[in-house]
């Protein structure tokens, strides 16, 4: 008989109650009455994505979409084939939760205005914990609506708005955006696929699409570029495409295959060949890709979000693992070097988390027109894109280990959430690709002052970092004058200390001084100069509590 003890599941964990901070944080950043309208909402969704969710993208990772080219009475009518548990996701996510029509219409969850972005990304958060792949196609869908909605015509918002802001999943209609060409990938202004004008109005579209998630979506955004218009992205229009035409016949394109990727197994990707598809410009022709940024720039925020909640869920599994498991006659979170280990995963994951409060407030406002609200979203944007992304490759990793060879095995979730971290830092836009934009931004749309307004406003009301005024003239005057080789570089700088000064003003509201302490180990261990044989960490002993205390 062993008696060896099983190794901790902690399948059945409530990842909202398991997560204390994130309480605080809520009522901290949402008025109280919203706070307390969500909090049932999120706690039902942190008991699904502890289980019943987890369990659901599990298999249908394990059963990724099958492209059918015919009807099994053989018409040639496409169709993608997705599993029964990735189905039920997208009941949860777009119907019973309505995460892709909160900000658009008012009603959903029961509150009676649209739903303000820190409401939405916090579904978001709690809902990547569990399942990334399908977080794509409601972030598109989302951004699709956004973007139809701001700059579409009048009678083609009325036509389609309805069906992709619906709950009823009868109704409903997803979205997608189908941008990456084979030679047209981060060089957007290659793009090649052509825009013919049609004597009725509309666009007949012809090319090849290279990487189109959600490829069977009721509704694409697309970048084209119509006959005659000059090279590079001055040359695109934005257009309109539906997969079935008003008079109920399928539009003139096809999917080619669907692509066998590292992660995101459970959500669709293929390349699509359009064959004369039938298109509706949207907006002003000659701004199709500023008109494409707004988009791209929604699901970039939305892309550092889930690498926030990637992050969250290893942070997690590791915290319980080390609480539950047993070695050389301690329970592991009380071994000193592996509290160092999680010391450092927390830093990570609470900068991207205080990322993602600081982005999705600076949208509520600019949406709201608020002075300097614009600019300052404009470069917080690509910098948790940039940033937490990549982090989220370093954490998922990190906390694999602390469950051991069994992390590394694909019927625990260490596994997914790895393979899927590596999305965040390729999709909309690769790391050297967005850092650029943080330096665009800087240089053309006064982002940077604005950034460094909204940092010294915090830190008035902040305490605990004196380092940190210098420390933001240097990094401000640095990405000022950063050449393109060294945009990472400053991009970083930013984010830092964007996120170790937004965790100070955090701390000072909330009353929690383990925020503090990790504010000043995120400018100790990611932006001071330091001696790697100083054995000395004095803020590590604070986090403990966020160490020690038991997952709900």
């Amino acid at each position: 008989m062993s008696l060896a003890s099983p190794v901790p599941d902690s399948c059945g964990l409530n990842l909202y109650r398991a997560d204390p901070a994130l309480a605080r944080l809520i009522a901290l950043y949402l008025p109280h009455d919203l706070a307390v309208h969500l909090q049932p909402h999120l706690d039902r969704l942190g008991a699904l994505a502890g289980e019943r969710l987890d369990t659901l993208a599990g298999i249908a990772d394990k059963n990724p979409p099958i492209l059918r080219h015919r009807t099994r009475a053989g018409a040639d009518r496409q169709s993608i084939e997705k599993h029964p548990a990735f189905v039920e996701m997208e009941r949860l996510a777009f119907g019973e939760f309505g995460i892709a029509a909160m900000s658009h219409r008012p009603g959903v969850l029961g509150w009676p205005a649209e739903l303000p972005p820190i409401a939405k990304y916090l579904l978001v958060f709690l809902f990547s914990q569990a399942e990334f792949g399908l977080m794509c196609p409601v972030s598109m869908t989302d951004s699709l609506t956004r973007t139809l909605a701001k700059f579409g015509d009048p009678a083609l918002v009325a036509r389609y708005l309805p069906g992709l802001v619906s709950q009823d999943l009868d109704a409903f209609t997803q979205g997608a955006m189908f941008m990456t060409e084979q030679g047209a990938g981060s060089d957007v202004g290659a793009t090649t696929v052509r825009a013919d004008p049609h004597p009725d109005g509309t666009w007949r579209l012809s090319g090849d699409k290279w990487f189109c998630s959600n490829p069977d979506a009721a509704l694409a955004m697309v970048l084209a570029r119509p006959v005659g218009a000059p090279a590079g992205t001055r040359g695109l229009g934005l257009f309109l495409l539906p997969r079935v035409l008003p008079d109920g016949s399928e539009n003139a394109f096809r999917i080619v295959r669907l692509k066998d990727k590292l992660g995101t197994r459970s959500m669709a990707s293929g390349e699509i060949r359009l064959e004369g598809a039938t298109a509706y410009v949207v907006g002003d022709l000659t701004a199709g890709f500023r008109q494409m940024a707004d988009m791209i720039n929604n699901s970039r925020l939305s892309n550092g979000v889930r690498a926030a909640g990637l992050m969250r869920r290893a942070v997690t599994e590791a915290l319980f693992v080390a609480q539950h498991r047993t070695a050389f006659g301690h329970r592991l979170v009380e071994l000193p070097l592996l509290r160092r280990q999680l010391a450092k995963l927390l830093v990570r994951a609470e900068q991207a988390r205080t990322m993602m409060f600081q982005t999705a407030e600076a949208l509520r406002r600019a949406d709201a027109g608020e002075n300097d609200a614009y600019p300052l979203l404009r470069i917080l944007t690509p910098l948790i894109k940039f940033r937490a992304c990549r982090d989220a490759r370093v954490v998922t990793g990190d906390a694999m280990e602390v469950r051991g060879g069994v992390g590394y095995v694909e019927e625990w979730p260490d596994a997914r959430l790895l393979r899927d971290a590596h999305l965040g830092s390729i999709w909309e836009g690769t790391s050297n690709i967005v850092a650029l934009d943080v330096l665009r931004a800087a240089r053309r749309e006064g982002s940077l002052d604005a950034l460094d307004r909204h940092l010294r406003d915090l830190l008035e009301e902040a305490s605990g970092l004196p380092e940190a005024p210098a420390l933001l003239d240097r990094a401000t005057t640095f990405a000022a004058s950063a050449e393109d080789a060294q945009a990472r570089q400053a991009a970083s700088a930013l984010y830092h200390l964007t996120t170790a000064i937004g965790m100070a003003w955090e701390a000072a509201h909330t009353g929690d001084p383990s925020r503090l302490a990790l504010a000043r180990m995120a400018l100790r261990h990611r932006v001071m100069p330091r001696d790697p044989l100083d054995a000395a960490d004095p803020d590590a002993d604070a986090l403990g509590p966020l160490l020690d205390e038991p997952a709900a």
